[in-house]
């Protein structure tokens, strides 16, 4: 069986072609929207915004692995194991949770 524990194996399956279709599939399948901001009453969509930093459209929009792939190799292609979710709600589902950036600027009017 196939299997994604390193990095590398991981960066091969991600880069594959039959991923990218799949991923594609499943992003139309869901409307383009965060399921699990669906489940809570709000709409996250793709804006198709462009980053002149990284020069690409900014990801907004990612598929996950509803059962993780280090856990469920057998899963990954299954369209059934995967959604569409937002990067803000990916990033919770894995506990990757960044502090919000205090702002520097006083605006407050007097």
């Amino acid at each position: 069986m196939i299997q994604y524990k390193t990095n590398e194996q991981k960066r091969k399956f991600y880069d594959s072609a039959e991923w990218k279709a799949l991923r594609e599939q499943v992003k139309k399948r869901d409307n383009y929207e965060c399921q699990q901001c669906k489940r809570e009453g709000r709409v996250t969509v793709d804006t198709g915004e462009y980053s002149k930093k990284a020069k690409r459209k900014k990801i907004k929009l990612v598929v996950h692995h509803i059962k993780e792939l280090y856990h469920y190799p057998e899963l990954a292609l299954d369209i059934d194991n995967l959604e569409t979710v937002c990067v803000d709600c990916h990033n919770k589902e894995h506990g990757r949770l960044f502090p919000k950036k205090e702002n520097k600027w006083d605006d407050e009017w007097w």
